[in-house]
């Protein structure tokens, strides 16, 4: 039996509080800083690794989260969402974005269809689509091949499918499998999808509009300035877009579209990235055989996130670990520091994922708690941030747990030798230096150079940024927010906090404002 117990009432967080804490300094340095980095490891999919030797952890403190991971039945709780119990208690829904890549247990049905079966027909259908888009069967009106493919959507259904396209391209074009230019429009400010449109030439252009609903204010927006200036073009808007949308949206059955491929009110636009959300952008960027290794990948890591023994389940151990710095070190927030350009924008959306996710003050049903729950994301990739933000990580009042990704080989493998190293190992120096001065520290009697350390910190290591590595990091993520949610006993599946502002603009642009509202709409001229 699952029981659903508020974070503060496990016995379990007791023994973590009263643990002796770790001497980052101390443990990182010298011989026994090596043999924690040897130590403290363990595979993930994808050919990557989750190293954590560099976090305020010993053996005794594993050992309490071990306990930690066992009352708060985060196993259980992982195979009841995945055979299909309602797991989203704000929408009563069920939780099903790693059945679009993989059966982990029981079939799951819903609307009278077996989901499993649903979202392979789907990725068949947009990838049958997307050949025949390269082949030229499907082209303009003067059968001409569609050379760009433009994504219209916000949130879920940009920051995801955005940052993993940016994370490939470059190896797709590396490898032979780049098939077509994507670009984003997200933003209802006018500039977003004038800058795009003005990038691009429109008659070559296939447009993808993706919104759950068929009624996202923003995206219907840009939908109709993009059809305005494929008019203005003496283009039909009607064969140039296509839709991904739910079967029962306006969008679903429209004239609107050359085709619409469907997704369901399971997957939360964060987690969307594997369905048809990332599927359709993705296999028309690269090829349907790409998609497919992302999406390999992805069911790789979470089948391991299902290993009941802590210290091999990579997902589960980062997500107790960061709940430790939360609750028991008192840690506020987390960057995200890849040190890799192809993954740019992978912060930006492990910040919504984690932050529109975790960002709860209630439980799962609806009761306050007296806790701290999701920390606040940021970040930036390496050697940018360097110089930039990492003088507060470095110096600042506050200690800022950090996350590192890196990789041994660039995906271009384009690179140079300089002073006796080439640019990927002077990357991959950067990161190794940093985590150490982070740990370590440096003493110095001139205190605006004494750096105290003790700033801990972990790094997923990986040969290559591959499709199969992409989706492998994409799922650890996913599951470990999944997994820091069972713990605090918190929906992690719906998103209430987005919603209140976009009633009062429509109260706004329907002229029905009073009081600091009306103000507002007056000083913005509306």
């Amino acid at each position: 039996m699952i029981n659903w117990n508020n974070f503060d009432t496990l016995s379990s967080v007791s023994t973590l509080e009263k643990a002796e804490k770790v001497d980052l300094v101390k443990v990182m340095s010298g011989e026994s800083g090596a043999e924690r980095v040897k130590k403290y490891s363990v595979p993930m999919a994808g050919n990557l690794t989750y190293n954590y030797a560099a976090k305020e952890v010993d053996d005794t403190i594993l050992e309490g989260l071990k306990k930690l991971a066992e009352e708060a039945q985060l196993t259980e709780k992982y195979e009841a969402l995945y055979n299909g119990e309602v797991i989203n208690t704000g929408e009563k829904r069920m939780v099903l974005h790693q059945l679009t890549r993989g059966q982990l247990g029981e079939k799951v049905e819903a609307d009278g269809v077996d989901k499993r079966e649903f979202y392979k027909k789907e990725q068949q259908r947009i990838a049958d689509f997307a050949n025949k888009v390269h082949s030229g069967e499907i082209a303009n009106a003067k059968g001409e091949k569609f050379t760009t493919v433009v994504q219209i959507g916000i949130g879920g259904s940009d920051l995801g499918p955005r940052a993993m396209y940016l994370a490939l391209e470059n190896w797709a074009k590396k490898n032979g499998t780049f098939k077509m230019e994507a670009k984003f429009i997200s933003n209802v400010d006018p500039d977003d999808a004038s800058a795009v449109l003005n990038s691009v030439d429109v008659a070559h252009s296939i447009f993808i509009l993706v919104s759950k609903s068929g009624t996202t204010l923003e995206t219907l927006t840009n939908q109709s300035f993009v059809m305005d200036a494929l008019k203005k073009a003496g283009l039909d808007p009607a064969k140039h877009m296509i839709a991904v949308t739910s079967e029962t949206s306006p969008l679903a059955h429209s004239d609107d579209f050359i085709e619409a491929f469907y997704m369901d009110d399971y997957i939360g636009g964060r987690y969307s990235s594997t369905s048809g959300v990332g599927g359709a952008v993705l296999s028309l960027a690269f090829g349907p055989e790409v998609f497919a290794q992302f999406l390999d990948g992805a069911a790789a890591e979470d089948k391991l996130a299902t290993n009941k023994d802590l210290l091999k389940n990579p997902a589960m151990l980062d997500a107790l670990i960061g709940v430790y710095e939360r609750n028991v070190l008192g840690y506020p927030s987390t960057a995200i520091l890849p040190y890799s350009q192809a993954l740019s924008r992978f912060p930006a959306h492990l910040q919504q994922l984690d932050m529109e996710s975790n960002g709860k003050s209630v439980n799962r049903f609806g009761e306050p708690i007296n806790y701290v729950t999701g920390p606040v994301i940021f970040g930036e990739p390496g050697t940018n941030g360097q110089h930039s933000f990492y003088q507060l990580l470095h110096q600042g009042t506050d200690i800022v747990p950090l996350q590192f990704i890196g990789f041994k080989n660039s995906q271009l493998h384009n690179d140079v030798t300089i002073e006796n190293s080439t640019s990927q190992q002077k990357l991959c120096a950067n990161v190794a230096a940093q985590i150490v001065a982070f740990a370590c520290g440096k003493a110095d009697d001139n205190k605006n150079k004494n750096f105290e350390g003790g700033r801990p910190s972990s790094i997923i290591i990986g040969e290559e940024l591959t499709p199969a590595a992409l989706g492998a990091l994409l799922a650890h993520f996913e599951n470990k927010v999944m997994f820091q949610g069972f713990v605090w006993n918190i929906n992690s599946f719906d998103q209430e906090g987005v919603q209140l502002g976009k009633v009062l603009a429509k109260k706004v642009l329907a002229h029905e404002t009073e009081g600091a509202l009306a103000v507002y709409s007056q000083l913005l001229n509306i």
